[in-house]
C-alpha cells in the first residue's frame, strides 16, 4: 500500500509526495508538526499540513536569505533571527567569522527539538558558539531593541497562525527601530503566482515598502513551495543590494554554496512582469 502526503496550494492545485514512513508527528501549543521520509525530498518537515522544508530543497532558501544580505551589508556583527529554529539560517551565518552573535528567537520548543533529532544537518547552526536561543513571541522580543542589530532575518513561516504578528505594520517599524542606521533587514515573501497567494505578497511588500526607504524583492526556485518559486523581500535603510553589492569581497570568503552566486545574486533581483507589476501597484 502506498502512502502519498498531498498539500492543497489552492483548491485546483494540490501537490503530492510519496512517503515512505512517517518519522514524527506531535503538537506544540502553536503549531502540529509532521516529520515524513521521502524518495525523491529526503526527510520534509510539515507545520499544520503545509510543508516548510525538506533535506532536498531547503539550501535553496538558506543560501538565499542569509548569503544576499550578508554580501551588501561590509560589517556585519550582530543578527536576529526569527522563527529560524530548525537552525538551517544559522548555518549559513556561521561562515561569516566577523559576526559577534546571532540571536534566534524561536517561540515554538517543539519545532527546535524535532529538528534537532530529525534535521542535524540544520540544526547544527545552532550549536554555534554565537548562537543565543530565546524562546519568546518575536514581535514582542523586537520590542525591546533598540538601534542594535546590523542584520534582521524574518524566517518565520506564515503570515497567518502564531507568525502572524511578524507580518504586520508594527512588526516592520519594530525592525527599523531595532536596526542600526545602515541596517538591512530580509524576509520571506511568499509566492506571488496563484491569486490567493498574491494578497499576502501584496501586503507584504506594502508595509515594508512604507517603513525603509530602500525596498527590493528577489526570487528563488524552490521546488516544495507553492508554484515552485519563492520571493524574499529586501529592505534597508542605506545599503541598496545590486548598487552596494561588494561581489569580490564575497567571493574572498571561499564559502560553498550549492545555490547561491554572485552572477545569481545580481539575477535574482530580476523579476518577471507580473510581479513588477504587481510591486508597483503596491508602491503607488
Amino acid at each position: 500500500m502506498e502512502f502519498w502526503f498531498e498539500e492543497l496550494h489552492t483548491d485546483n492545485v494540490k501537490m503530492s509526495i510519496r512517503v515512505e514512513e512517517q518519522l514524527f508527528s506531535g503538537t506544540s501549543d502553536y503549531q502540529r508538526i509532521d516529520v515524513f521520509k521521502s524518495p525523491e525530498f529526503g526527510k520534509f518537515l510539515c507545520s499544520n499540513g503545509s510543508v516548510i522544508f525538506s533535506e532536498a530543497d531547503e539550501f535553496v532558501y538558506d543560501e538565499m536569505i542569509v548569503h544576499v544580505p550578508m554580501a551588501v551589508h561590509p560589517n556585519v556583527k550582530k543578527v536576529l533571527v526569527i522563527g529560524g529554529g530548525d537552525g538551517g539560517v544559522a548555518r549559513e551565518l556561521s561562515h561569516y567569522e566577523e559576526i559577534e552573535e546571532i540571536d534566534v528567537v524561536e517561540e515554538d520548543q517543539m519545532f527546535i527539538d524535532v529538528c534537532k533529532k530529525c534535521f542535524p544537518n540544520n540544526s547544527c547552526g545552532l550549536d554555534d558558539p554565537r548562537v543565543k536561543i530565546f524562546n519568546a513571541n518575536g514581535l514582542r522580543f523586537l520590542r525591546s531593541k533598540t538601534d542594535y542589530y546590523d542584520l534582521i532575518i524574518n524566517d518565520c513561516t506564515d503570515p497567518l497562525g502564531h507568525t502572524a504578528g511578524m507580518f504586520t505594520k508594527e512588526f516592520y517599524g519594530n525592525c527599523y527601530r531595532a536596526l542600526h542606521e545602515d541596517g538591512i533587514m530580509v524576509y520571506q515573501h511568499g509566492s506571488p503566482f496563484f491569486d490567493e497567494d498574491e494578497e499576502s505578497c501584496r501586503a507584504m511588500h506594502r508595509k515594508a515598502f512604507r517603513s525603509f526607504p530602500i525596498n527590493r524583492v528577489f526570487q528563488a526556485h524552490i521546488p516544495t513551495c507553492p508554484a515552485g518559486y519563492w520571493l524574499f523581500g529586501f529592505a534597508s535603510k542605506k545599503y541598496h543590494p545590486l548598487k552596494d553589492f561588494d561581489e569580490k569581497r564575497w567571493m574572498a570568503r571561499n564559502i560553498k554554496t550549492w545555490y547561491y552566486t554572485t552572477h545569481l545574486h545580481a539575477g535574482a533581483f530580476m523579476l518577471p512582469r507580473y510581479v513588477e507589476d504587481l510591486l508597483t501597484e503596491e508602491e503607488n
